[in-house]
Order: structure tokens, then C-alpha cells, then sequence
């Protein structure tokens, strides 16, 4: 077990899910302590009941967020809940919450007889107890779907209150989210090296690449500047390669590295993505399109949507029955959305930037391929 790795991958570790996972760990921190304080910054939280690496990213990225929530909503329900577990006995029910949030939001009226409502409260109810924030004693919170007065029993297992990142500051006082991320430097001792190496660490930990551009032009020269330093560090911990370009830089992880969101992942969307990558290279190469010198081709909205059309046209066949019955809108529209929060494009108006991570990889189908649905899948790094 890699316990960097571990601690990478998951939230937390909770003593009362994998009691001995939890010990395995909190035995090994000595050997990457050192590591994770000086090189990314990160606090490590280590208590009876959890041990958690507080990972925060260098800058705000489209993938971040929670994935299972789809409306601003939950966040506001998920926020209450937090607030509502602080001061809650270990148990309780499910009206007792509902009452909680409806007194206490001062954004919109709640109103537990609107379905919709309803949906965000058991959506939101169903995270909390995947991470472990609450316990479900008894009843099922799907009741409440159909029926506001329907009653679950909760149990609240304490570490609710290690959810969220500490703050040294007030918040209340912030006026932008940058006042977050100044917020996260204060008593660095102001030591522009330090925070700048910090900042390196977690982009290539953190993101799918590091750009170069005016913001970060620093950044990338201490990247450059110490490579070897950066490589042996990212070596010693995890099956990986470091590879620096021009203008950007990745971090390649091997087979023998698990940790996290990697792609490509085991989706469709992945696959089109891939897909997508090995069209676009041979349009470069036909000279059809000119990758200019930062490495990042801006195309005209029309341009990228034909070559997603030229995409489904040759390689729809081997695409699920769902992607296959999509109108062209929605078939643009959802490729798009997975692109842009894997970071692979950036919308400008009517352009889109495409990252030159979108160079590191493409895919075909192997010369078989017969159209069939499930074909099998090959890919390749390009140069």
C-alpha cells in the first residue's frame, strides 16, 4: 500500500469504516510527512477518529465541486446540514433536520411539499452518509420522495466538524472568492519561494497539466529550473513521469499508480474525448489546422463543432445506444461539457482554446472494429 497514495485518493479515512486501514496509515505518516508539509503545503489531521490529508488546489478548477450535486441548492442544504450536526444530539430524525433547514435559510423559502425540494434534501442526505457524515439507524430517506412527513433516524458519527477547511481568518469579512486564496498563504512568512514551489507541487498533483502563460510565468520557471529536484521528489512516492514541454507540463502516472480522478477513465465520454484527440491530430498533421507556438490551438466555435460532428459520424457505431440517439445539439453539448471540466477546452465567446493535453493522447479503433456496441478500444501517447 502506497499511504500517499491513499491519503491522495480519498477524503478521509474514517476509524469507524477500516479500522485497520486507519492504523496502517497513521503508522506510516513519518515516512511522507516531511513531504506533504514542505512541498505541498497541506495540513495532515490526524485524531481518534480520522486521519485526513486537507488537499487544496493551487487555483479553482473546473472539475472541483461535488460531482453529485447538480444544483446550488444542495450545496446550501449541505452547508445547513454541517451547521445543524455541529449542535445536534448523536441522534435524531429527519423532521427535526427539515425544521432545522427551514428555519434557518435565509436565501429562499423552503417548502417540504414541493417535490423538487424534496429531491435536493435526499440527494444532499445521500452524500453526507457515502463520506460518512451521517448514519442511517433506521428508515429510508427515499420515503420522504413520496411523502413529506415520512421519518428516518440518524446518527451523527462526530467528524462532520472536519469536513469543511479551517479557516484562520474570519470569512465573513472576504468579499471574492481571491480572498480564499490569499487567505490560504497567510504565515508562509511571506516567502515567495516557498509558496511558489507549494503552488508547482499541487498543479501537477492536483490538475491534468501545468500551462504556461503571463499569470504563472514564475512558476514555470522554477518548474524548469528544477526539474530533476521535482522528478526525484514525484519518483519517490508514486509510479509516475514527469514530462516538460515548451509551454506546459504533465504528469504521467504509470500502471502502478492509483490515485484519484485519471483519465482516461472507463466512460464513453472518455473514449469520444480520445476519439475526438485522434481526428484533431490528423487535421494537424493534413495542415488543415496550425498549432501555434504556445502549443494551444484557439479554434471558432463552427470549426470544433465539425470536427465533434466528423467524430460521431466515423466512430458513432461503436458508441452506446444512448450517444448513438442523441440529436447533434446534445451529442456537442455533452462531449463539450466532459471536455471542458477535464480541462481539455476553455469557451472564449464563440472560440475554444483546446489544451495541448489534448496532443499527449489519442484514440482509434483497432483495424477489426466491425461497429459493434462494446468494441474494444486502443490508445496511444503521442509524442
Amino acid at each position: 500500500m502506497n499511504t500517499l497514495e491513499t491519503l491522495l485518493d480519498r477524503r478521509w479515512i474514517l476509524k469507524s469504516r477500516d479500522r485497520d486501514l486507519y492504523y496502517q496509515v497513521k503508522d506510516d505518516l513519518g515516512g511522507i510527512r516531511k513531504f506533504v508539509t514542505e512541498k505541498l503545503g497541506y495540513p495532515l489531521i490526524v485524531n481518534p477518529y480520522l486521519v485526513k490529508l486537507e488537499k487544496l488546489p493551487a487555483k479553482p478548477e473546473n472539475w472541483m465541486g461535488i460531482l453529485e450535486f447538480e444544483d446550488k441548492t444542495e450545496y446550501i442544504f449541505f452547508c445547513l446540514i454541517l451547521m445543524f450536526l455541529e449542535e445536534s444530539e448523536e441522534q435524531f430524525l429527519l423532521s427535526t433536520l427539515t425544521e432545522y433547514i427551514q428555519s434557518n435559510d435565509r436565501k429562499e423559502a423552503v417548502d417540504w411539499t414541493i417535490y423538487s425540494m424534496r429531491r435536493h434534501l435526499i440527494r444532499v442526505i445521500k452524500y453526507c452518509i457515502s463520506c460518512g457524515i451521517l448514519k442511517q439507524s433506521d428508515g429510508n430517506e427515499e420515503n420522504f420522495a413520496r411523502d413529506e412527513g415520512s421519518e428516518v433516524l440518524y446518527e451523527n458519527p462526530g467528524v462532520s466538524r472536519y469536513f469543511m477547511k479551517n479557516f484562520t481568518q474570519d470569512i465573513m469579512t472576504y468579499q471574492s472568492p481571491e480572498d480564499f486564496l490569499k487567505e490560504e498563504w497567510i504565515g508562509v512568512d511571506e516567502d515567495r519561494g516557498i509558496v511558489r514551489r507549494q503552488r508547482v507541487y499541487r498543479q501537477l498533483l492536483m490538475t491534468p497539466g501545468l500551462y504556461r502563460d503571463g499569470e504563472n510565468e514564475e512558476d514555470f520557471a522554477y518548474l524548469r529550473n528544477q526539474r530533476n529536484l521535482i522528478t526525484s521528489d514525484m519518483e519517490e512516492f508514486f509510479d509516475c513521469e514527469l514530462q516538460v514541454h515548451k509551454n506546459s507540463a504533465f504528469l504521467v502516472l504509470g500502471e502502478e499508480c492509483h490515485m484519484g480522478r485519471t483519465f482516461p477513465e472507463e466512460n464513453t465520454l472518455s473514449d469520444i474525448a480520445l476519439l475526438f484527440a485522434g481526428i484533431l491530430r490528423e487535421q494537424i498533421e493534413a495542415e488543415r489546422i496550425v498549432v501555434p507556438v504556445s502549443e494551444q490551438i484557439i479554434l471558432p466555435r463552427e470549426q470544433f463543432l465539425m470536427i465533434l460532428e466528423e467524430c460521431r459520424h466515423r466512430c458513432g457505431a461503436g458508441f452506446p445506444k444512448k450517444y448513438r440517439e442523441l440529436t447533434t445539439g446534445e451529442f456537442c453539448r455533452e462531449v463539450m461539457e466532459y471536455m471542458e471540466q477535464i480541462e481539455w477546452i476553455q469557451k472564449d465567446g464563440n472560440e475554444i482554446k483546446i489544451r495541448s493535453i489534448a496532443g499527449k493522447i489519442t484514440g482509434r479503433y483497432p483495424k477489426d472494429f466491425n461497429g459493434e456496441e462494446g468494441g474494444k478500444r486502443e490508445q496511444q501517447m503521442a509524442d
